[in-house]
């Protein structure tokens, strides 16, 4: 479920040291009571050490975009949002004044926590900022997936909108919807559906003979949500999530590029070169001169003869790549060097293909299945195919971003489930409860007050710090800081600390529960089908 192109990095901000923890860390460092990495959007929703995030799934760290974000919102400050992809175009978009959409869903499988505050209020966030922003309920994928009743859902559903509402989601600026309930949608899962394979599902989820025909349509209909906001016009938009969705991340971005008309690369010559052949090929074409060889123009073949007086270490690439690139440019023999902005034909038609021949200003090549262009840069290329795509009835997507937030951890340790109440706050728990949940919480306290006294609480361990983070210290980042360094520093014991923090949820629940019950009247007006067609 939704639920909840950059290489950037960067050096974290002064101003998060006070929040440099195991839980609350921007170099991804480990949370205690957790397992290893295991990115499934339907297991435990766990992570020992985020950095492996970064290593072996390709996210990146937050640090590096937030420089560029308008008035950073304080999960991102503090490092609760600690990855991203593709996030600086929807920041460049804030900062431009330009379209941007924001998009998160959530599946109603039970009742609202403190851990989905963190979804809401990002969505929330992006809304203010000035984005479209969607919120929808996976109604197929809970049936699917979780095998709840269609009465289930509805109790449910009702109930995540409510907290949304109440925590400050503009239903007249922003889109809610049910994913049984919105043809348009289905519409497009269907037509995404044609660009996805069993055998990739089986890969990236595990799919086997025993998956549900159902549960593979749910997500199919989870990559339509994603691309939704872009069906009216094509626009930067992000998805905030758990790292666990990212396997929907990563495929909703495939499938974007996958029903786009036209692909945009960089070349020099009339074939096509991989990725690593292309940067072999771009630095020697940058660093061999045409007069070497007596001639006027840099020749295919006279690159394939310096390969040949070089070794792979001296070109810094494997034998294989010198190989393959070599064999490629002997075959292209005396054609010129020539860098240029190649159009890909991916699934034009015949008719989008011509005007895009007929749009193309300037010098240009037509082959079969490709054209090339020497008047245009790769971003004028770009902004031509989408115009010419999007003129001959295609979607012309911009492939989605996403933002990662860390996992609350449980506050009986361990992490935070449904099905554990004593290790979550539910939004609709009696105020008095929350109270008591957090008194009763784990903490990373020492074993005795004097002890703490002199060696400082371990607050990177402490479930009740986390609640301060994430939730409790609201916009004060001065409050979260003080919280921290008393705690590290010996001068804050938990009985206190505990004390405050269960105050804090106490006035927090009571003040949700008024608006929850202010915004009943609103959501039983707003144009959302609360009882599912299919009862």
């Amino acid at each position: 479920m939704i639920r909840d192109d950059t290489d950037d990095t960067n050096d974290p901000d002064d101003s998060s040291t006070a929040f440099d923890t195991q839980t609350v860390l921007p170099d991804g460092g480990t949370a205690a009571g957790e397992d290893d990495v295991a990115l499934d959007p339907w297991g435990s929703a766990t992570v020992s050490d985020y950095r492996k995030l970064f290593e072996e799934f390709g996210i990146e760290e937050f640090d590096g975009v937030l420089p560029e974000v308008p008035n950073p919102h304080y999960l991102m400050r503090r490092g609760v949002i600690f990855g991203n992809r593709g996030y600086r175009r929807v920041a460049e978009a804030m900062q431009n004044d330009e379209p941007f959409a924001a998009l998160s869903g959530f599946m109603p499988t039970g009742e609202p926590h403190i851990g989905h505050k963190l979804v809401f209020d990002e969505l929330i966030w992006h809304q203010q900022q000035g984005g479209d922003t969607y919120g929808l309920i996976a109604d197929l994928e809970a049936h699917s997936a979780r095998g709840l009743s269609w009465e289930e859902i509805d109790e449910h559903s009702r109930d995540y909108l409510l907290s949304l509402l109440a925590l400050g989601f503009d239903a007249e600026e922003g889109t809610l919807y049910r994913q049984s309930e919105n043809r348009e949608l289905q519409d497009l899962s269907f037509e995404l559906g044609s660009k996805a394979n069993f055998s990739e599902f089986q890969s990236i989820y595990g799919f086997d003979g025993e998956t549900n025909v159902s549960h593979v349509q749910s997500v199919v209909t989870q990559m339509a949500d994603i691309l939704y906001p872009q069906l009216d016009e094509p626009k930067p938009t992000v998805i905030p999530v758990g790292p666990d969705q990212d396997p929907h991340v990563r495929l909703a971005r495939d499938l974007a590029v996958r029903m786009r008309f036209f692909g945009v690369t960089e070349a020099y010559a009339s074939f096509e070169l991989n990725e690593d052949e292309q940067k072999l090929v771009a630095e020697l074409y940058r660093t061999l001169d045409s007069a070497d060889f007596d001639d006027d123009s840099l020749r295919c073949v006279h690159v394939a003869q310096a390969i040949d007086g070089m070794t792979p270490d001296e070109l810094d690439v494997d034998a294989e790549t010198v190989s393959s690139a070599k064999a490629k440019l002997d075959e292209a023999g005396m054609e010129p060097l020539r860098p240029r902005v190649r159009f890909l034909d991916r699934n034009a038609t015949n008719e989008a293909f011509d005007a895009l021949i007929d749009a193309i200003d300037g010098e240009k090549r037509v082959f079969d299945e490709h054209i090339d262009v020497f008047d245009y840069s790769r971003e004028e290329a770009e902004e031509l195919a989408r115009e010419v795509e999007m003129e001959n009835d295609g979607y012309g997507f911009i492939m989605p971003s996403s933002i990662y937030h860390r996992f609350m951890t449980g506050l009986t340790g361990g992490k935070m489930s449904s099905s554990v109440p004593a290790s979550h706050i539910s939004l609709m728990d009696d105020p008095q409860d929350g109270y008591d949940k957090v008194k009763s919480a784990t903490t990373g306290g020492r074993e005795t007050a004097d002890l703490q006294r002199e060696k400082g609480g371990k607050a990177d361990e402490c479930p009740v710090y986390e609640l301060y983070a994430y939730l409790l210290s609201g916009d004060d980042d001065e409050f979260a800081t003080e919280v921290y360094e008393e705690c590290v520093g010996g001068e804050r014991l938990c009985g206190g600390c505990k004390e405050q923090a269960a105050e804090l949820m106490k006035e927090f629940l009571e003040e949700h529960q008024e608006k929850r019950e202010e915004a009943e009247e609103l959501l039983d007006e707003l144009d959302i089908q609360l009882e599912s067609s299919r009862r």
